[in-house]
């Protein structure tokens, strides 16, 4: 495949000021792959590596990378091109060939450049019906590098649960996407099948790994065009279509009315008419309540004595032996004192508690 960059970023880059809150980073990172991929102006070296009995191509070492960004971008400390060269795989620009973890590594582990058409500047949001027919594709290519990772085939399993009623038409479209794969030369299909993979590892992760994908609700209600997004991956729109991944066309913007307008006003008066409490009002009962329970609450006042089982002191277990002693604390703190003195006597008697205890507690109701 040619990697090829001066045609790169004419591939359906979105304004910055009609899209993503995030395409301004999406952009400083496309000028760096941009630059990185040139090799007029020095770029990084991409060669096709002879291994046994196979070749792969369109590949470049996390070492040469590295070195890369610390020269270009006068990077002094090799950590920090690291991090830099970690922060852009997390994007899904540069993707490692044989892991699901878009990581950068200071070594040989060989990467690969994402191809233009999916780039996270291009506004994708996958749907699920797609991520079951790249899966469903995968089973079907019986190729030792496309199997299923474990949390891939509960993926798989899951989804097909879940589109039970429709799992015959994303069988098919999986079924046609393999047929116009085959047709590609092996080389190019190699590589188209690693960037597919790396497109998914990005929207849908390693499980325990961040999802660069999701966006602040903050960001959200910052965008100018929340239409403007590409749904499908493989321009799956009705259950007729079967053809390669294509271009879904963005929406209008739709001009804002003076309906909509008031409708904001409206909003806006609610929210300056809300009821709203004075801080001091608030500071004041909450500092009430921290004096009244903070007796009871064991981040504030540390329980007496310590818990034997986290610490070397085993005086609570020298109390609960000494039942009288231990049963006399829990009385003085619930404020039944008055009943300790005579408790005993009744137990010794065998007479019940109950009645005395249920007084006592509604004589100090009737009283407060």
């Amino acid at each position: 495949m040619a990697q090829g960059s001066g045609d790169q970023r004419a591939v359906g880059i979105a304004d910055p000021e009609e899209s993503s809150p995030n395409m301004i980073v999406y952009c400083k990172i496309e000028d760096i792959i941009t630059k990185m991929q040139d090799d007029k102006t020095g770029g990084v070296p991409i060669r096709t590596v002879k291994s046994f009995l196979s070749k792969i191509p369109s590949v470049v070492t996390g070492t040469d990378i590295v070195q890369w960004l610390m020269k270009n971008l006068s990077i002094e400390d090799p950590v920090e091109a690291i991090h830099l060269g970690s922060l852009i795989a997390a994007q899904g620009y540069i993707f490692p060939i044989s892991d699901h973890v878009l990581t950068m590594k200071d070594d040989g582990t060989f990467y690969r450049f994402q191809a233009p058409y999916f780039w996270p500047s291009n506004c994708w949001e996958p749907e699920n019906t797609d991520y079951a027919i790249y899966l469903c594709k995968r089973t079907m290519q019986n190729k030792a590098r496309l199997e299923l990772a474990d949390y891939e085939a509960e993926n798989l399993a899951r989804l097909q649960r879940a589109f039970a009623r429709k799992w015959e038409f994303i069988f098919m479209q999986a079924e046609a996407q393999v047929k116009i794969d085959r047709k590609k030369d092996k080389t190019e299909r190699k590589i188209l099948d690693s960037q597919e993979r790396a497109f998914w590892d990005v929207h849908r992760p390693v499980p325990g790994c961040v999802n660069t994908t999701e966006m602040d609700i903050r960001k959200c209600r910052r965008l100018k065009n929340p239409q403007k997004v590409k749904k499908s991956v493989y321009g799956v729109t009705d259950e007729t279509q079967s053809q390669s991944p294509v271009h879904i066309p963005s929406q209008p913007i739709r001009k804002t009315t003076k309906d909509d307008i008031r409708k904001q006003i409206t909003f806006l008066n609610a929210q300056i008419d809300r009821h709203c409490l004075k801080m001091s009002k608030v500071a004041e009962s909450l500092i009430a309540y921290t004096e009244q329970y903070v007796e009871y609450d064991p981040f504030i006042t540390p329980a007496e004595p310590s818990n034997p089982w986290i610490s070397d002191d085993i005086t609570l277990w020298d109390i609960e032996m000494s039942f009288d002693l231990y049963m006399a604390s829990l009385c003085l703190q619930w404020q039944l004192a008055p009943l300790l003195s005579v408790s005993w006597l009744w137990l010794l008697e065998g007479k019940t508690l109950l009645p005395q205890l249920v007084s006592f507690i509604s004589g100090r109701s009737n009283t407060s």
